[in-house]
């Protein structure tokens, strides 16, 4: 019977209800990813009119705290009472903030609404991914994924470009009421179409671990903000968020320990799947948005692109990262194969950033492209396969909390690469570009000219002489070098993690899944033939329901 099965296997096929479900998913994916790209353009013209230019960086890092602390608890609120509620309750709030955003007449008024709206983020974001989790078998998820993925590609040039276009037209007010509508209707089909079944857990709120994590890991992001920009590392202000920081996270660990339901149960970090799959993805996260903030620098600053278009800079990355990455899962979904897909991506990710550190003062805009390229498929064949991966091997009960630490480790990364890549830049630029100064002209050049706000400032640019503007690029461009060069070792960090990650069968259901401890047995063991339909423990994954065979529409989990 099960030899007819394999052979007779029909392709997978959504119910056109989960059909709809994922649309509402993209929709509400869409609207908060887009959110994090779409004001960038138009902070200028903002902080001219409300005021703020002092605390320019908050309007982002709001939005970027509120949704990291955010992540996880909600994560865990989802297996304990349900993913509907919450992944409604975070649309409304995001559209929430939106209107208050737009309607905002101070700048700390639009903090405040930012913060609003990475609650929202921080909850729609996890719980896209998850809800997928819980309508599409593993087997068959690769390909939405995919799909899931593309729309952060997507998002990434097309936000600043909608950025630039609706403040131009119509006022910088509707960057924010411009997405409303696309949350009303992706909440219309979630309100009609998601009904997922569930067992509602009673257990007492881990408000201990909510809040040492809050106080530890928004001090240690602030720091890590902070750095090299707002205040020098060695400044009493981030040393002391630091100490704040790693007391927060070691109190949070004994709270673990001791609750009942804890907001993230360190027990998973007993599979070796689920640790070495995220702390790929942490490191793939630094090595990602690093090279998303600092390729733009490279070329604006080095070759001199026009600033106008910024979004279309980075469109040879995101086409390598949306085609690779709708392929990949594809292939994933026809062949059941997952980690050598992941492990070629990041060996391809790695040449790209080699491309990079190959680019100098004399490179062109084509080897600028080939790398951005090159690394733009590597990102697309790994990146959205480390959430596959974790999801594969977590007990349903823990689907929630494992798919947020996923987003929670790749949110943490990005904060951190962008950090480090920063501090390379800032901490030798000066010395870089001294070097290629002609004999005599250091003295007497106008204060602050040789830097990178120079040269990245059109206006200033013109006020310099033709030999300190040049001395400037050569110097960029060598610490950019430098930069680039960082990410080298990570990537092999990465990689390691990724051979490290123990690829066991794709579920074909979704209500069938190993435990996390048992998966992290695996020293001198074979997993178990019966993995995914009898291995699980008892403590570790509830009564299974009945699930469709592959190839047939599943039970309605949506109706």
């Amino acid at each position: 019977m099960t030899t007819a099965t394999t052979t007779a296997r029909q392709p997978y096929k959504l119910s056109p209800e989960a059909s709809r479900v994922f649309l509402g998913l993209m929709l509400g994916m869409l609207v908060a990813s887009i959110s994090q790209t779409i004001v960038g353009p138009a902070m200028p013209r903002i902080v001219s009119e409300l005021g703020g230019m002092d605390h320019y960086s908050w309007v982002a890092t709001a939005a970027l705290l509120v949704s990291a602390i955010t992540v996880p608890i909600v994560g865990k609120f989802s297996d304990l009472y349900g993913r509907r509620g919450f992944y409604l309750a975070g649309l409304v709030v995001f559209m929430l903030g939106s209107l208050t955003a737009g309607l905002a007449q101070s700048f700390w008024v639009l903090v405040a609404a930012r913060a609003i709206q990475g609650l929202g983020m921080g909850t729609v974001m996890p719980l896209s991914q998850t809800i997928i989790g819980d309508i599409i078998p593993p087997r068959q998820r690769g390909k939405y994924q995919g799909l899931m993925g593309a729309v952060f590609g997507v998002t990434s040039v097309a936000g600043p470009l909608a950025g630039g276009f609706i403040t131009d037209h119509w006022g910088w007010r509707w960057l924010f009421f411009a997405g409303i509508p696309v949350g009303v209707v992706a909440t219309g089909f979630i309100i009609k179409f998601l009904h997922l079944p569930h067992e509602r857990r009673e257990a007492k709120v881990d408000g201990y671990g909510i809040a040492t994590l809050a106080v530890g890991l928004t001090a240690i992001l602030l720091a890590t903000s902070w750095g090299g920009t707002s205040y020098a590392w060695g400044s009493a202000v981030i040393i002391g968020l630091y100490v704040v920081g790693v007391v927060g996270l070691v109190a949070f660990v004994f709270a673990e320990n001791r609750a009942e339901e804890p907001v993230i149960p360190l027990r998973l970090f007993r599979s070796r799947i689920f640790t070495a799959a995220n702390l790929a993805s942490f490191g793939l996260a630094m090595v990602m948005f690093g090279s998303i903030i600092y390729i733009p620098v490279f070329a604006q600053g080095v070759l001199g692109v026009d600033a106008t278009n910024s979004g279309l800079i980075l469109a040879p990355l995101m086409v390598g990262l949306i085609v690779m990455g709708i392929l990949t899962g594809l292939l994933i979904t026809r062949t059941g194969v997952y980690k050598p897909f992941m492990a070629l991506g990041v060996v391809v990710m790695g040449a790209g950033i080699w491309l990079l550190t190959r680019l100098t003062f004399d490179s062109s805009q084509t080897q600028l492209t080939l790398a951005m390229v090159v690394l733009g498929v590597g990102i697309g064949m790994a990146m959205q396969q480390y959430t596959l991966v974790v999801q594969n091997a977590a007990a349903k009960r823990d689907l929630g909390v494992a798919t947020a630490s996923s987003q929670f480790f790749r949110n943490v990364g990005s904060t951190v690469g962008i950090a480090v890549f920063g501090t390379v830049l800032t901490s030798g630029l000066g010395g870089a570009i001294a070097a290629h100064l002609p004999a005599g002209v250091a003295a007497s050049m106008p204060e602050g000219a040789a830097s990178a706000g120079s040269v990245l400032d059109p206006a200033a640019l013109s006020q310099l002489p033709p030999a300190v503007a040049t001395a400037v690029r050569q110097g960029l461009a060598d610490q950019l070098h430098e930069v680039f060069l960082i990410g080298l070792p990570i990537v092999a960090l990465v990689l390691l993690a990724t051979l490290a990650i123990k690829a066991i069968p794709l579920r074909d259901s979704t209500h069938e899944a190993p435990s996390a401890v048992e998966v992290a047995e695996e020293a001198g063991h074979e997993l178990l033939d019966a993995m995914g339909s009898t291995s699980a423990e008892p403590d570790d994954v509830p009564d299974r329901p009945a699930v469709a065979p592959v190839g047939r529409e599943p039970e309605p989990a949506v109706r």
